[in-house]
């Protein structure tokens, strides 16, 4: 991996910096600032005497007199904003806090509650972040690319807003994700902001209530479409591979077509992938291989009911057969293992009605006999119908509906499995398929529950059920910080399966014991170091990184992994920064 741009080089390997900013603007740069610990001879040395109180403090003191301002705060929403104005305003307090608390913060930053920040974005913006890229600039993306703060960009986050979490279309709200992703990638991984960028493609919006609002930040036109659509993806992805080649994109929380679309056409062209459907597969196929560790049986002997076929869907159907095949499955038994139902029911070869991504999906309709599931094109077999005449041993959903996994459904589960996977996965929280709680109690206390939105332990009858979180963040940053660190040019279909595999292996056993499929957040960093690692060795492996030689991939990721910390500054008159 190349060193960072100075000053930022030096700030992440811990070493005496040289600043060229001063006064004002140095106690300004979010970046640079250390605010109250500048100690005594650094507020001499650039000119800050005077402008801060007598006190330093240590940055641990700095993190409690931050969490002492954010515990106070009942709303979480509030919380969520009082933490941007803390990322704007010290960067390195910001990413402290919320690397040493990321229990208690993660579903600030993240979801469930930016999903509210999303749709209250125009209402609680304190102070701009990212790029915002419009229709009118499709001739000059790589000027606005260059007016980004940073100048080696490794890393971006985009999203066109259109499929933010289960809340659809949130137009311009929607910059509230990429925004909250890189700040979990810094948290989790260490990438150095100053390598990263937030992007919004603002396309507009169809959300009548958007368009309605006096205040609504972003492009006031209908959602575009078709040709000029795709003109200005492309015209972005090429911006961006001439600005900063080799940079990685991350495509996140764009609707079904667009996003399997945009996935395929671009994945061999540039180093990206996206996290809705690649990184969501990863993290439930890590969960999964998990609970086999579990329940000491094989990943071959499953049958899978997906309930849900948007790109989340698809992408975990597509990453379990490929694991199946792994696992030593024929072609025809890894798609005889997984079922996949969308709203007018089974999904299967006989239905006119697909399109190619769900047909590349279906259960064969030769099958449907046999298993006791004949239907016809006007009238499917539902979920509940699926699940009785299949026998899975795994239910996921990815629906986006709230009770989707009801008593009869769960059942009807128990009855045909001893110890059934459950994962309502569709986020933030009032739009998962069920609660724990209700399928713990619908299962006789026997099912295994993990889910998207972050839950509190259930008691049943004297036991602690532990609910393991499938959290993205538990693989995403890792998938970043490998493709950095190897220099890879595309991210393999192979990278996935070995970041689940990573995934599975930090749970331990006795997390495994109370029920829980995935690590404590409390871990996300050492999570992150393992995934990253499997990451980057499988793109050394497959011929598709930079970085050649597998033995020093260890050092480069440890390497890579910046702690928020403050470093000694040292006057340099010669050279300046930007007030980043």
């Amino acid at each position: 991996m190349r060193p960072l741009p100075s000053p930022f080089d030096d700030i992440a390997a811990g070493r005496p910096t040289r600043i060229g900013l001063r006064s004002s603007a140095l106690l300004g740069s979010r970046l640079l600032t250390k605010d109250l610990a500048f100690p005594a001879d650094e507020r001499d040395a650039f000119g800050l005497t005077g402008l801060l109180p007598d006190r330093v403090l240590t940055i641990g003191e700095q993190v409690e007199l931050e969490l002492e301002h954010l515990r106070v705060k009942s709303d979480p929403l509030e919380q969520y904003i009082g933490m941007a104005a803390l990322q704007d305003r010290n960067a390195t307090l910001y990413y402290r806090l919320l690397a040493e608390h990321a229990a208690e913060f993660l579903p600030i930053v993240y979801t469930p509650t930016v999903g509210r920040a999303c749709q209250e974005f125009s209402h609680i913006i304190r102070r701009t972040r990212g790029l915002w890229i419009t229709p009118h600039d499709v001739d000059r993306i790589p000027q606005l690319l260059r007016h980004s703060p940073y100048d080696d960009v490794r890393l971006i986050v985009v999203t066109d807003n259109e499929r933010i979490l289960g809340l659809g279309d949130q137009g311009a709200g929607g910059m509230a994700i990429p925004i909250g992703k890189l700040a979990l990638y810094t948290a989790a991984s260490g990438i150095h902001p100053a390598l990263t960028l937030p992007v919004s493609l603002d396309v507009g919006t169809d959300n009548p209530f958007l368009l309605a609002d006096p205040l609504y930040l972003g492009h006031r036109e209908p959602r575009l479409r078709g040709a000029a659509y795709d003109t200005l993806v492309e015209a972005f992805v090429e911006g961006v591979a001439a600005t900063w080649p080799g940079c990685v994109i991350q495509w996140e929380d764009f609707k079904q077509s667009n996003a399997l679309r945009i996935l395929d056409r671009y994945r061999d062209r540039i180093c990206s992938f996206n996290d809705d459907i690649q990184g969501t597969a990863a993290v439930v196929l890590g969960g999964v291989l998990a609970a086999m560790r579990l329940l000491g049986e094989r990943l071959v002997d499953q049958q899978v009911v997906i309930a849900g076929a948007g790109a989340a869907g698809i992408g975990i159907a597509r990453l379990l057969r490929m694991a199946l095949l792994a696992d030593g499955a024929t072609p025809g038994d890894a798609q005889a293992a997984i079922a996949v139902v969308d709203s007018r029911g089974l999904v299967h070869t006989g239905r006119t009605d697909l399109d190619a991504d769900k047909r590349a999906v279906a259960r064969p309709a030769d099958r449907l006999a046999g298993d006791g599931l004949a239907g016809t094109n006007a009238i499917e077999p539902g979920l509940v119908d699926v699940v009785r005449a299949l026998r899975p041993t795994i239910l996921i959903g990815a629906t986006g509906r709230p009770d989707t996994f009801d008593e009869p459904l769960i059942a009807a589960l128990a009855a045909g499995a001893s110890r059934p996977i459950v994962m309502p996965l569709s986020n933030p929280t009032s739009s998962s398929e069920a609660l724990p709680s209700d399928v713990l109690r619908w299962s006789d206390g026997r099912a295994l529950v993990a889910t998207g939105s972050p839950f509190a332990p259930v008691d049943l009858e004297g036991r602690r059920h532990e609910i393991g979180q499938a959290n993205n963040v538990f693989v995403f940053p890792g998938l970043g910080l490998g493709a950095i660190v190897s220099e890879a040019t595309s991210m393999v279909d192979q990278v996935f399966l070995v970041a689940a595999r990573a995934l599975a292996d930090q749970v331990s056993p006795e997390r495994l014991a109370s029920g829980a499929l995935y690590p404590p957040v409390e871990e996300l960093r050492s999570v992150t170091r393992a995934v990253a690692l499997a990451v980057a060795g499988s793109a050394v492996e497959a011929g598709v990184a930079g970085l050649t030689d597998a033995s020093a991939l260890e050092a480069e990721v440890d390497a890579a992994m910046w702690w928020p910390d403050y470093v000694p500054y040292l006057v340099a008159e010669d050279r300046r920064v930007r007030n980043l």
